[in-house]
């Protein structure tokens, strides 16, 4: 085997795992695809001669290119994300292939991509490397430019912005929560408000990214009352629901009239849904459920 493919061999075993640590850092499955292509390329150019750990180092690259994108953006949102959601990762419902399990290994929830986004670039570093994937802070100082305690205390006040938005964790069985989902949209195609009200957590949050269009409702609507005034948005005669997992939660690609329209995703916790998250912005719908789109 030439050193070229055994390079390249070396590299694929760590390739899901560097996906992941790009896309937590930028919220964005082609960036984060871009980040890995970036890491392959400085690998294939350095070779691994003098690397003990190839993993380590792996992910150092792919840490500090992910860093640099973030640093090199024009617009970063500081405090409030209100009408803009990241791209999730979408997949077929029902018929997960190898690569789809990848794909959701990636992922992570919404919510949390959302606080993510909030977040210095050094901060989110921090946090990804250390609370995500186990990295010392020994390891992460030199990649934000500053010492171990420092990377401690960039990661501690990450850490307090994810708790202090009390972003939650579905449970573990997909099944129930496609259940509760399906009720969810039951009860909006009846036109039953109660029924709504009982499928919903008494503090759920409804966030909605309209992309350039005007907003026809508020970004972020909290509480279960206000969420179920708004199902009738979801009961069009024209539209179709295409079960989808959206970061690895149950939801829905909407298409009317055969064209896309929306993407929801839901977090049910128990059996009530705690947090449901939109795009409706359809050139946005069809770039990042092309795959669910192609096979329905």
């Amino acid at each position: 085997m030439q050193e070229s493919e055994w390079l390249a061999e070396r590299f694929e075993e760590h390739r899901a795992r560097l996906r992941g640590v790009a896309y937590r850092m930028l919220g964005s499955i082609s960036e984060a695809d871009d980040a890995v292509q970036d890491t392959w390329i400085r690998l294939s150019r350095a070779g691994a001669d003098d690397v003990e750990n190839l993993g380590a180092w792996l992910t150092t690259v792919v840490a500090r290119v992910s860093l640099n994108r973030l640093r090199s953006r024009k617009v970063r949102r500081e405090e409030s994300l209100e009408g803009h959601l990241p791209d999730p990762v979408v997949v077929a419902d029902g018929a997960v292939n190898p690569e789809d399990e990848v794909l959701l290994a990636d992922s992570v929830g919404l919510a949390l991509l959302v606080v993510l986004e909030t977040m210095a670039p050094a901060e989110r570093l921090a946090f990804v490397l250390h609370d995500v994937f186990d990295l010392p802070y020994d390891e992460i100082a030199p990649m934000v430019g500053r010492n171990a305690a420092a990377a401690r205390q960039l990661a501690s006040r990450a850490r307090r912005r994810v708790q202090g938005a009390g972003v939650r964790e579905p449970g573990p069985d997909r099944r129930r929560q496609r259940e509760v989902v399906d009720a969810f949209f039951r009860a909006a195609r009846e036109g039953d408000f109660d029924a709504l009200v009982a499928v919903l957590d008494p503090e759920v949050v409804l966030r909605s990214d309209f992309g350039s269009k005007r907003a026809p409702i508020p970004a972020v609507i909290h509480g279960a009352a206000n969420v179920a005034s708004q199902a009738r948005l979801y009961n069009n005669p024209n539209a179709r629901l295409i079960p989808a997992l959206v970061n690895g939660v149950p939801g829905v690609v909407v298409t009317v009239s055969g064209r896309p329209f929306a993407l929801l995703a839901f977090t049910v916790v128990g059996d009530r849904i705690v947090e449901i998250d939109g795009i409706a912005d359809p050139e946005r719908v069809a770039r990042v459920a092309a795959s669910v789109l192609a096979q329905a």
